[in-house]
């Protein structure tokens, strides 16, 4: 063999051996990539798993195991039934909504203006039943805060006002500002007469906790899956994509005719 064609073996073996460390170098690295991602997973979903049992205690100790205690005037099973408008009103809306949800911040928005008409008027009644979805799908506490904040209004007279005024503020429904009770004090200061000492009280010693809870186990209970659930007469008008603002006034009128 001639000295040429040794030289051209020994190169070919070195570039083979050159490449082949190079793979090697390339599958220690893709290797340790992935460890380093299924680390970084599990390192994610045990923050995820400590904030959701980080929450699931607060809102265990939020929803305190004392007396169910309704707010003034709450009416229907169990006083679970907040109610605004005449109870001679010949039409009756029920609304299982929630304070973080966006949803029921749309459909407020939309048909609030019809509902005061139609209430003022004494044609229709509208039934607030509060439950705490957003907490148990995201976590944190400012639906049950929110809503034991809303019955505290409730019994002052001024519910109606001040749950325009906790959809009118809002946070995102990541956000837990309604956690806060002095967040929630402080919007009470938008309802003429309503932030006194007793308003205040009546918000941070929780004292409708248990009765929201127990409001939002009737709302599990009652098959519903989602807010706000809209019911006129029992049925459920929300689901109705032709809905709207003009036929819901229709609709209670023509019940105010019969």
């Amino acid at each position: 063999m001639s000295e040429k064609n040794r030289d051209g073996k020994r190169n070919a073996r070195q570039r083979l051996a050159v490449e082949r460390e190079k793979q090697k170098a390339a599958e220690r690295r893709r290797r340790a990539l992935i460890v380093g991602a299924s680390v970084v997973c599990v390192l994610g979903l045990a923050a995820v798993i400590g904030v959701i049992a980080a929450n699931a205690g607060k809102n265990k100790s939020s929803h305190n195991a004392g007396p169910v205690v309704a707010p003034s005037g709450a009416q229907g099973k169990d006083s679970l039934a907040i109610p605004v408008g005449k109870d001679s009103a010949r039409a009756t809306l029920t609304v299982w909504e929630d304070f973080r949800c966006p949803a029921c911040q749309a459909f407020e928005t939309a048909y609030r203006p019809t509902l005061h008409e139609l209430t003022d008027a004494g044609k229709l009644r509208v039934e607030y039943h509060l439950v705490t979805l957003i907490d148990g799908n995201v976590g944190g506490s400012g639906s049950l805060r929110a809503a034991n904040a809303a019955a505290c209004a409730q019994s002052a007279g001024k519910f109606r006002d001040y749950h325009d005024v906790l959809y009118e503020n809002q946070p995102k429904e990541t956000d837990d500002a309604f956690a806060d009770n002095a967040k929630l004090i402080e919007l009470a200061g938008k309802v003429q007469g309503l932030n006194t000492p007793t308003f205040q009280k009546c918000v941070d010693d929780g004292t409708h906790d248990s009765w929201v809870a127990k409001s939002n186990k009737a709302f599990q209970a009652g098959g519903f899956t989602g807010t706000p659930t809209v019911l006129l007469d029992g049925k459920n008008i929300y689901q109705d994509q032709s809905m709207t603002p003009a036929k819901l006034k229709q609709l209670v009128e023509a019940a105010n005719r019969r």
